[in-house]
């Protein structure tokens, strides 16, 4: 009996081979182990390290076509208000000036930009969703006002206020959100992102010439409405941010403390110049083009002309802006806008060189109007995207706010001429040009090969 149990134990040579096996076996585990950790630290760190950026992937461009919906229903919407210029003016608000209806486009980009102080602070601290869902409420509830509106008082209200205000609610959490998705290709999708509002220029005021001469001013307003609705929810349901929203308690000071760094100071006030002269060929192309006696149906599609060459500006210079610096290609086409503007636009007197201008015009500032959000991500931190970026706008909101009125004002004064005014906004954009070098040279020095 004792013999057979002494057969069944394992020798010394059957244990050493034992033990060698289950150490390679251990081995064999941990080597794999090493091999499949890599990808989930990798998935892990890039949803909550805000310093490493996935750079594509489903998720990341689902929230650039959800922005590019956002965007087309609040920035795109603003972009067609020189249609609503000539229309008032001809219309409704018939007994009113040019300068005195243009408070009402002019506000409405103003409560655009300024906006940006609560609506980027909300984003930063609780996240795009509820901004977002606020923001459509209110932008598709004013439009609604709007096609009952028969008084310039309530035209401004419903139109440039509660309508604004949504628009601002809508632009800035979609921006805070889509820049904590990339950071090597963050020009190129922020450009086809912000493309939206081109296009939004181009189909709604073409949509809403028609939709009047076919239903009437009001139902023209509440179909667009609903349009813009259908695109917004999907907006709210794709924008998300990759980043856990890190609340902080509010202080005014901080809305102060961006303005303390000089580069971010001469970039603001750069911003400020080129929203003060980027909008009027927006909001004056149509009635100067028919002041000049352009043929009776073209004039109405010189703002979807500007739009359409925008789409262009906006997205393939912006993979510029990744390759050789956002700064750099932003210089170079808002110095071109402005010359453009009174190289061009200055004399031009007839057809073919207001559509020239037209198309160039829309090239570059589509690309200048674009860009800034990367300028303003490229010196931040971005957890404070949101916010920085909101701070920034709401100083150059002012520039929004004050340049077509005082516009329309150079207008009135020259008896309905508008050399005053491209001159203006010409040397508005080359002003903005000058700040944004400044502020390149604090950040890289003079270098023109260095790459910011």
């Amino acid at each position: 009996m004792a013999s057979n149990v002494d057969s069944q134990a394992p020798t010394p040579q059957e244990d050493l081979e034992d033990r060698k096996s289950e150490h390679m076996l251990n081995d064999y585990q941990e080597d794999n182990k090493q091999l499949e950790d890599p990808p989930s630290e990798k998935a892990q760190s890039w949803n909550s390290d805000p310093d490493v950026f996935p750079d594509g992937g489903f998720k990341a461009w689902l929230c650039i076509a959800g922005g590019f919906c956002t965007v087309f229903s609040s920035f795109g919407w603003v972009n067609c208000i020189g249609v609503f210029q000539d229309y008032y003016q001809a219309n409704q608000l018939s007994s009113y000036s040019s300068s005195e209806v243009a408070w009402i486009p002019s506000m409405e980009s103003f409560v655009l930009f300024f906006f940006g102080l609560f609506s980027g602070k909300l984003a930063d601290s609780y996240g795009p969703r509820w901004p977002l869902l606020f923001g459509t409420v209110l932008h598709v509830f004013g439009l609604m006002m709007v096609s009952l509106s028969k008084e310039y008082y309530q035209i401004f209200l419903a139109q440039a206020i509660v309508s604004g205000v949504g628009t601002s609610f809508l632009f800035y959490p979609t921006i805070a959100a889509a820049g904590s998705w990339f950071k090597r290709h963050r020009a190129l999708a922020f450009g086809i992102m912000v493309s939206g509002s081109s296009l939004g220029g181009v189909v709604l005021p073409i949509m809403v010439q028609h939709l009047i001469v076919d239903v009437g001013f009001g139902w023209a307003m509440r179909i667009t409405a609903f349009l813009i609705l259908g695109l917004l929810i999907f907006g709210n349901l794709a924008v998300k941010s990759r980043l856990q929203p890190v609340r902080k308690p509010f202080a005014i000071k901080d809305y102060f403390a961006p303005f303390l760094e000089i580069p971010f100071l001469l970039l603001a006030i750069g911003s400020f110049f080129v929203y003060l002269g980027a909008f009027l060929p927006f909001n004056f192309i149509i009635v100067q083009a028919k002041s000049a006696s352009v043929p009776t149906d073209l004039p109405n599609y010189l703002v979807p002309i500007i739009n359409a060459a925008s789409i262009f500006g906006r997205i393939f210079p912006a993979h510029l802006g990744d390759r050789y610096g956002v700064f750099n290609v932003c210089i170079i086409f808002t110095l071109f806008s402005g010359i453009i503007s009174l190289a061009l636009w200055l004399p031009a007197s007839s057809t073919a060189p207001i559509i020239v201008f037209a198309v160039l015009y829309g090239f570059a500032s589509g690309l200048t109007l674009a860009i800034i959000p990367a300028l303003v991500a490229s010196i931040s931190d971005i957890q404070k995207l949101g916010f920085r970026v909101g701070t920034l706008y709401a100083f150059s909101s002012f520039g929004a706010l004050f340049g077509s009125p005082i516009a329309g004002a150079i207008v009135t004064r020259q008896d309905g001429g508008y050399d005053g005014l491209k001159i203006f906004g010409g040397i508005s954009l080359i002003a903005g040009g000058i700040f944004i070098i400044l502020s390149r040279v604090i950040l890289v020095g003079p270098g023109l090969l260095v790459k910011k």
